[in-house]
């Protein structure tokens, strides 16, 4: 179906079918804008210190009756977090400006 769609399908190219479609306004800037930096620390620091609370709580509830190899899957964890939190910390991310 795709390669029937592109072989009978309209090929006319104009600049008006060319502009991009943003809920029928003109984009008033390039869509090729890039983010800066503190917005991928910030999604870092959203990971490290909010969703690991999703999987610390529940394992403290039953910490006792998953043993040793849930314990050693929890050392794991926490220390990709810990590398992690390092690197954000080496780029600045906690600096208050």
């Amino acid at each position: 179906m795709w390669v029937l769609g592109v072989w009978l399908g309209p090929k006319t190219r104009t600049p008006v079918k060319q502009e991009p479609f943003e809920c029928g306004v003109s984009p008033f800037e390039s869509p090729g804008r890039p983010f800066g930096v503190k917005f991928y620390l910030v999604a870092i620091l959203f990971v490290i210190f909010d969703i690991d609370l999703a999987f610390l709580f529940p394992w403290a509830v039953v910490f006792r009756e998953i043993g040793a190899p849930a314990f050693y899957s929890m050392i794991v964890f926490v220390g990709i977090l810990a590398v992690a939190l390092w690197y954000v910390w080496k780029k600045g991310a906690l600096r208050w400006q």
